[in-house]
């Protein structure tokens, strides 16, 4: 089949649908289990991390296909993360220590969880890697 094909496109929106169920999901859940500002800071800490892992795996382990990526990475992570939460609870905070400490608090740790997704991916290619004397083929 080719990418154009109306059946290609309607598998492709079962995937992202079915990954953005079960994001949605999870950020209700994860929004119970403490602060709204910890919560919404821990899911895109979080899917910072796995998108850093899934979109970096493609390049260093190529273990994961093409539909996976996508179910996981446009389904699931853009439906756990949440920008516009994270926009309001700073639009809404006013006690300036709190307003820089959810925008660092989110843009840092999302950095430092791509960051960290990268290095878990470069450390699993290297791993799966054949023994090639350092030459890729």
């Amino acid at each position: 089949m080719t990418a154009d094909t109306p059946l290609v496109r309607l598998e492709t929106l079962a995937l992202v649908a079915v990954g953005a169920f079960a994001g949605a999901n999870l950020r209700f859940f994860a929004m119970g289990l403490g602060s709204d500002v910890r919560a919404v800071l821990a899911v895109n800490a979080l899917g910072s991390t796995a998108l850093g892992f899934i979109v970096y795996e493609a390049e260093y382990a190529g273990l994961l296909g093409r539909r996976s990526r996508l179910c996981l990475s446009t389904g699931l992570l853009s439906s756990l993360t949440t920008y516009s939460t994270f926009a309001l609870q700073t639009a809404l905070a006013t006690d300036p220590v709190v307003l820089v400490a959810i925008v660092a608090g989110n843009y840092g740790f999302g950095f430092a969880g791509v960051l960290a997704g990268r290095a878990v991916a470069r450390r699993l290619g290297s791993v799966l890697e054949p023994e090639t004397g350092g030459e890729t083929a």
